[in-house]
């Protein structure tokens, strides 16, 4: 249990910690049992998440029920055995940030290297953390809002080596089968209902250097 020794007011480093140690625990959880699901009740009910597929096709889940379903449930299908090991993380307490990088690693053995498929390049999730206020979450620390990076010509290639390996389940398969924005949740740039970067920023909040007129 997250402490709340304060119910209002700026989170102490402390206590994003201790949130931050429960989202690994449950983490390794949905890759053991391979349902990412469990892990909807870390986020606000009012959470927004999402992440970039192409210039022009872009994934957002708005609230915890979409993430549910969507962000952790219909993209995270098919992935048995995948994990997402976090390898370095940032902790920001003055923002109520964190940054989490990760590798990518399927479990599935390369025969010509002996090691797991991968996906490379530098994977990482941008979260925004928040004490909620009201209703049955009030007091609580849930992530307000998250945005993932991964870099895609790089997961298209290890898909593909998967495939010519014959090392896809059957599971994987029909995860693969389903792209495009027909997917629920997977919009274009002008139709998304959150913004590319997470709100706070978009707004302004954390200006670090004024733009060049």
């Amino acid at each position: 249990m997250v402490s709340t020794s304060s119910t209002t007011g700026q989170l102490t480093r402390e206590e994003i910690e201790e949130f931050w140690d429960s989202w690994l625990e449950i983490n390794r959880e949905a890759e053991r049992s391979g349902d990412w699901r469990v892990m909807a009740e870390w986020y606000a009910e009012d959470a927004n998440y999402g992440w970039m597929y192409s210039h022009d096709e872009h994934f957002m889940a708005v609230g915890r029920d979409q993430i549910r379903d969507w962000a952790i449930g219909i993209e995270m299908d098919g992935f048995d055995g995948w994990h997402y090991d976090y390898v370095c993380t940032m902790i920001d307490e003055k923002k109520s940030m964190v940054l989490g990088f990760w590798k990518q690693k399927s479990g599935i053995t390369n025969d010509e290297t002996g090691g797991e498929y991968e996906i490379l390049g530098i994977g990482g999730s941008w979260f925004g953390v928040e004490r909620q206020t009201e209703g049955a979450d009030a007091g609580q620390i849930k992530i307000a809002w998250q945005r993932d990076w991964f870099d895609m010509p790089s997961t298209t290639h290890t898909f593909m080596e998967i495939l010519k390996a014959d090392k896809a389940s059957d599971t994987l398969l029909k995860r693969m089968s389903v792209f495009g924005h027909e997917v629920p949740g997977h919009y274009h740039l002008k139709d998304l209902p959150s913004t590319v970067w997470p709100p706070p920023v978009e707004r302004g909040d954390h200006i670090t250097q004024e733009p060049t007129s």
